[in-house]
């Protein structure tokens, strides 16, 4: 073994692990990478509202938008899905591509723009965390007919999108990221999805610790059925309060 990787394996040891910005309930007792692939298990509680193991994990083809370092989608590759992500960062994706690699399971990663991307087949799946604000008010609409088209019959889209509220202010911990970031109007995303069936949708300000400023954050949460032809919708609304 080369000295300099005894020497770093020996201060790994000796050293406390560096807490990651985004990583502060962590509290630096595992690596970011573990962290955040077990955090994939959210995901999976995030589906089986919806789902059941079984209907979900079947050889179904999910599309990850804005898929980060990959630990939504690798975990949900090892669960048994057909997964393809991508994302913006060439060094999210290689990081994510690294993930795959070592949990021995393959996922089709690849780099692109949100603004630009068209998914290129139908999906079972399309999920979408913490990325959607990127998209200006515009050419939300667009972009959520583009998804449902690409959706197949009986598939869900699962997304969150942050909300502005005049009773939260927003954290500048990044001012010029903040810059391109469009919190989404309360209940908007429902109104896209008025004519799917809903499982979930729910509104919820949460606290948040991002880049060490304590702050608060506004969410709104859909998990939405793209029903067979002919089939009715009775009693929904595309209201933040409607559903579950």
């Amino acid at each position: 073994m080369a000295i300099s990787t005894a020497i770093i394996k020996f201060t790994n040891k000796i050293f406390p692990k560096v807490v990651h910005p985004f990583n502060l309930q962590n509290q630096g007792k595992e690596t970011y990478a573990k962290w955040q692939y077990r955090k994939g298990e959210d995901t999976i509680r995030f589906f089986l509202e919806a789902r059941t193991a079984e209907e979900m994990f079947q050889g179904k083809q999910v599309l990850d938008m804005g898929c980060g370092e990959g630990k939504d989608a690798v975990f949900l590759a090892k669960c048994g899905y057909a997964v393809t992500a991508f994302d913006l960062s060439s060094q999210g994706i290689e990081k994510a591509k690294h993930l795959a690699e070592h949990n021995h399971v393959d996922v089709r990663f690849f780099k692109a723009d949100l603004f630009d991307y068209n998914p290129d087949s139908e999906y079972d799946i399309i999920f979408s965390s913490g990325v959607l604000h990127f998209i200006p008010q515009p050419r939300r609409r667009e972009l959520c007919d583009n998804l449902k088209a690409h959706t197949a019959a009986g598939g869900i889209n699962a997304m969150n999108v942050f909300v502005r509220k005049p009773f939260i202010t927003r954290s500048w911990d990044n001012p010029e990221d903040e810059k391109l970031r469009h919190p989404w109007y309360s209940g908007e995303l429902f109104g896209y999805y008025h004519d799917w069936l809903f499982h979930t949708c729910r509104e919820e300000v949460f606290d948040c610790n991002s880049g060490g400023v304590p702050h608060k954050h506004c969410m709104d949460t859909l998990i939405a059925q793209k029903l067979e032809a002919g089939v009715q919708i009775e009693g929904q609304s595309g209201n933040a309060g409607s559903g579950r």
